[in-house]
């Protein structure tokens, strides 16, 4: 039997889809900001089925912390932990932007 897995999306991923809703319908359109947090959410839920599809962040690598995953919906990369079974969405980060130093500040406090 296939074990069943929950998505969680903690406080600060659900920050960050709020920035980039925010971002892309300012920049773009309510309709396309809708379009991609619906997208987005739906990328972190499929998640429920697949888990452990994700690979270890490239700049978490270094730090030997291997506890996180990453997927991508491009460019923007949600990162995420396993946890018996339940999936916490920690981050949803545009790809553009200095992850090295967003992932320093939120995983390495």
């Amino acid at each position: 039997m296939t074990m069943k897995y929950k998505v969680i999306i903690d406080p600060q991923a659900k920050l960050d889809l709020k920035e980039i809703f925010i971002y892309a319908a300012m920049n773009d359109s309510i309709q396309s900001a809708n379009r991609l947090l619906d997208a987005l959410e739906e990328t972190c839920y499929k998640l429920e089925k697949f888990p452990e599809r994700g690979h270890i962040p490239p700049e978490l690598r270094p730090t030997g912390i291997k506890r996180y995953l990453e997927i991508l919906y491009k460019p923007y990369r949600i990162i995420y932990e396993i946890e018996d079974n339940l999936i916490y969405i920690h981050s949803v980060i545009d790809g553009r932007r200095n992850i090295q130093e967003i992932l320093s500040n939120r995983f390495l406090r």
